[in-house]
């Protein structure tokens, strides 16, 4: 395929900078190590064996690779803090008024949310100064918050983030989000605790991930992307969350359990991902695929043991329907105990979708009188072949008019389509 980035890509004159523990032993000194790194061109930072607790997330700029000494290194999220608003304040301004500000400080990361809105409408931002009951942010706040919706301001923050870089990579730590000591969530559109934002180049690797009040792993408006050999667990979120126009994405032999919705979560416009040698078990529900999610490959995983669905295509009716996606050599099996109509459950107007060599189980408290595949009516095009299906009420629940005899031809998973399929993301 043209065009495409390569993920990250170590510069024969790198830059390495091998904390000791005094060096690391705040979240300030590894941020002013990583900073100084990126502005000589970039390199590699890294962290000693450590236990540190975070009071702030930590920013990577483009070029640098943040590595640990995987389990011996960890990094915990900080208690959450909840500072109300002093009334209403408007769109684009860069700095926020407070009832207090006891305890914060320049270069914390911060939230800003309020009962009302959600998404992108959320604010995440670096205290740039304090000063009386306001602080200020280094960009303006994403919307109006007024003072009827309960508006406010949160140490809700990725563990490790970066916003408009490219070529980086996170290597070889273990994270852990204590989301019984935050109150507030971190909105899964503007972070997770390990989150991306229009960035490119992407690597992340030997990352053990746990416990954190949102997302386990999120980016939006990204490209070129591979994330290996990673857990992601018992977060209050999706354990995976692709999203925003993601594009050109490798997930390879990574876990996922115990999240709190799904284990995988394609989320509006994440195409041209492969999912590969991946397990996705005791999550909500296994993988979900929604609104043009498209041109995707999920291939040898095993989703085993959801509450819900194992693979959901959701409802996302024409013009940002489901289509072009195939699903092969699949264990995917005990799910749909408590939710979901199948063990693959196909709904609205989704089409041209192949199922192919995969196992597919029902058994008791997990999906045994549920079919092994529920298509609806409105589906079409859906090609099963050559599937594995017992333990299940009945193999297939599905109107003829929704199945394809032979399989559509499609291009799909990382490294396929042309330089057109970037046309969508910033340059």
């Amino acid at each position: 395929m043209a065009g495409i980035w390569p993920v990250y890509r170590e510069s024969k004159r790198m830059t390495t900078k091998e904390l000791s523990t005094t060096e690391a032993g705040s979240a300030r000194q590894i941020q002013q190590c990583i900073d100084e790194v990126a502005a000589g061109g970039g390199g590699r930072v890294v962290l000693p064996p450590m236990d540190l607790t975070l009071d702030r997330g930590l920013a990577l700029g483009s070029g640098i690779e943040l590595v640990g000494q995987g389990e011996n290194t960890i990094l915990r999220k900080g208690p959450g803090r909840i500072y109300p608003l002093s009334g209403y304040h408007n769109y684009g301004m860069c700095d926020v008024p407070l009832q207090s500000t006891s305890g914060l400080e320049p270069g914390m990361t911060v939230s800003v949310h309020d009962d009302k809105g959600g998404g992108f409408s959320e604010t995440f931002a670096t205290i740039t100064w304090v000063e009386d009951h306001w602080i200020g942010l280094d960009h303006g706040i994403e919307t109006d918050y007024r003072q009827a919706d309960n508006p406010r301001l949160t140490t809700a923050y990725p563990l490790i983030f970066a916003h408009d870089v490219s070529n980086i990579a996170v290597r070889d730590l273990r994270l852990e989000g204590h989301k019984a000591d935050n109150e507030e969530s971190m909105g899964a559109c503007r972070g997770a605790a390990v989150y991306f934002y229009r960035s490119a180049a992407i690597e992340v690797s030997g990352v053990s991930e746990c416990d954190y009040d949102g997302e386990g792993l999120g980016f939006q408006i990204c490209r070129d992307v591979v994330i290996r050999n990673c857990t992601f667990r018992d977060n209050s979120g999706n354990g995976l969350h692709p999203g925003a126009g993601s594009t050109n994405v490798l997930f390879e032999d990574c876990d996922s359990h115990g999240n709190g919705n799904c284990g995988f979560f394609f989320c509006v416009r994440a195409n041209h991902i492969s999912v590969r040698d991946s397990r996705f078990t005791g999550n909500r529900t296994g993988i979900s695929i929604g609104t043009r999610d498209c041109y995707n490959l999920i291939e040898n995983c095993t989703v085993d043991g959801n509450a819900g669905a194992g693979i959901l295509v959701r409802s996302s009716p024409r013009p940002v329907e489901v289509h072009s996606c195939h699903v092969r050599g699949c264990t995917i099996a005990g799910n749909a105990a408590t939710g979901g109509k199948g063990q693959i459950e196909i709904v609205t107007d989704a089409h041209d979708l192949i199922f192919e060599d995969n196992t597919v189980r029902g058994r008791e408290g997990g999906g045994a009188c549920k079919p092994g595949f529920f298509i609806e009516d409105t589906a079409r095009d859906i090609h099963l072949q050559n599937n594995d299906v017992d333990g299940c009420g009945q193999e297939v629940e599905a109107a003829a008019q929704s199945l394809a005899l032979t399989a559509p031809v499609i291009e799909c998973g990382y490294e396929s389509g042309t330089d057109t399929i970037y046309r969508h993301l910033p340059a």
